[in-house]
């Protein structure tokens, strides 16, 4: 079973919105998949994106034939699996075979040095999962060239060694049929961030070992308690603290998780996707661990939770929760209170309005219909797309921008996340000096998830491109442009409608990253 403790500022407050969530039966008309829960704007998207509800028990039969598959895949001495998805397809598997103690290859990327290596690990025990719920994701269908072509070259035949999860009658699910790959088809009428428990978490999950029914058993038990209308709730009551503090521009979810298995990343996107639109949201904060800045000391404007706690934390908002529990059953808590805070802040949940424009502006410059723009300057080796005749003056120019009160900075590495991973840390020196909480993203990863927060939500963030030139460029078989191109594009894609919408960006381009890290590490301390 699933614990959440909580703790708010005003105990009568919370009581009558909870009081009244359970007046409007506002859990078992989620069980029921009620689309008019969230008004009329967004009943024809809700309509069909309910089925999340009730996937502990229609899930169940892919837990056979994924078992059977795998028995067979490593009958032929294939047990390194790689999983080549994006946001919802990638995020969920990840975090299940991390908690798990699982190996699982994730490569959720285009950055062309992190996809060579990816290909070079173990490619003759290789089986790669390519999932896509659209069957249109370039990243995804750029990796799956990548890989066909590799086992070509290597004599291998990508038909017994490729799996495709997709939604039915895709482009990806056609094609797929058509090459003779082995296709698992999920449930349509579930979104990408509410589908951990579909076929694009459990198939890479179990390919690489879990005991993917136990977590579906996990989620089932939950269950009862989450779709229950009452104050024991501990979906309803997570929901409701999240609404409410909204209301005071308590709209920061700082997540540290104690059992450092990753669930926080899967959070992030759950919540920045579903909520950040139409000017509000709440901006997930993941840190490292609870002493980490921006958790210990917080800000006024932050909710702090616990993942693996027995009691809340201290919040200067007086808003936190200790949420502890077997995973699956956190999943559907989470899916849950995410639907429940979106009724209170008056948004579409299950939408995301603004993740397509960036995709649209990369696509428009990969096809020839906009230009990068060139560097404004360059300073030791860093091309500098912004104000400032040096890295350290554009950084502090930029970093004046934040609001002190209600804003954050999010630093956008689009770097081998393998390789640099270490460069994540400067999320806390960042926060350190800046007071403020600050979000760490890798992209293009972070576009699928916190990407529509940036652009939808509360309009008070300010943003830190970091990117760099490959060790060497690699070619997408069968497209005219280039890895090296796309994450390109992707950046400048990105800045460019982060700029429409008025959001401050600086991008650093790094000739050499190695170098150029260093810089960086030194002008942000």
């Amino acid at each position: 079973m699933v614990e959440v403790v909580l703790t708010v500022p005003s105990q009568d407050e919370f009581d009558t919105a909870l009081r009244g969530a359970i007046e409007d039966r506002v859990a078992s008309r989620l069980a029921a998949e009620d689309p008019t829960l969230w008004g009329p704007d967004a009943e024809s998207e809700a309509s069909v994106r309910l089925s999340w509800t009730h996937l502990p028990e229609s899930s169940r039969p892919i837990v056979a034939e994924v078992a059977e598959l795998r028995e067979q895949l490593l009958a032929k001495g294939l047990d390194h699996v790689v999983l080549c998805g994006m946001g919802g397809s990638s995020l969920a598997p990840e975090v299940i075979c991390h908690t798990a103690g699982v190996e699982l290859t994730v490569l959720d990327s285009s950055q062309p040095d992190m996809v060579r290596h990816a290909i070079a690990d173990r490619l003759d025990r290789t089986v790669v999962v390519v999932s896509s719920k659209s069957g249109g994701t370039v990243e995804t269908d750029s990796q799956r060239r990548a890989y066909e072509q590799a086992f070509r070259d290597a004599g291998l035949d990508p038909a017994e060694r490729i799996v495709v999860v997709t939604d039915p009658g895709s482009p990806l699910d056609d094609e797929a049929t058509r090459a003779g790959y082995r296709v698992f088809r999920a449930d349509p009428h579930v979104g990408g961030r509410y589908s951990a428990l579909t076929a694009f978490g459990l198939v890479p999950s179990a390919l690489a070992g879990v005991d993917v029914g136990a977590l579906l058993a996990e989620s089932e038990a939950a269950e009862a308690a989450l779709y229950a209308d009452d104050a024991d709730n501990p979906g309803l009551r997570l929901g409701v603290m999240i609404g409410v503090a909204n209301r005071y521009q308590v709209d920061k979810l700082v997540l540290a998780d104690q059992t450092r298995h990753g669930v926080g990343d899967w959070i992030e996107q759950l919540v920045a996707e579903s909520t950040g639109k139409r000017g509000k949201g709440v901006l997930p904060v993941v840190v490292p661990f609870e002493n980490a800045v921006n958790f210990n000391p917080s800000t006024p404007d932050s909710i702090l939770v616990s993942i693996g706690a027995d009691e809340p934390a201290e919040a200067q908002s007086g808003f936190a929760a200790a949420i502890s529990g077997p995973l699956g059953a956190q999943m559907l808590l989470w899916e849950v209170a995410v639907s429940v805070a979106g009724r209170l802040i008056g948004i579409d949940p299950f939408d995301q309005p603004d993740v397509e424009s960036a995709k649209q502006a990369a696509r428009e410059l990969l096809d020839g219909g906009g230009t990068i723009p060139e560097p404004d300057t360059t300073d030791d080796g860093i091309d500098i797309y912004g104000a400032g005749s040096t890295v350290q003056e554009a950084v502090d120019q930029l970093l004046e921008q934040v609001d002190l009160r209600h804003g954050y900075l999010a630093v956008q590495a689009y770097l081998d996340r393998i390789t640099y991973a270490d460069f994540a840390g400067v999320r806390e020196v960042l926060a350190q000096r800046l007071g403020r909480p600050v979000t760490f993203g890798w992209g293009p990863r972070f576009l699928h998830s916190t990407g529509q927060y940036h652009k939808g939500g509360t309009p008070n963030g300010v943003f830190l491109q970091i990117t760099g030139t490959p060790t060497a460029d690699l070619e997408v078989p069968g497209r005219d442009f280039t890895f090296g191109s796309f994450i390109d594009a992707q950046a400048a894609g990105d800045a460019a409608v982060l700029r429409e919408h008025g959001r401050p960006v600086l991008r650093l381009h790094l000739h050499d990253v190695e170098k150029g890290l260093r810089t960086v590490r030194e002008v942000l301390a």
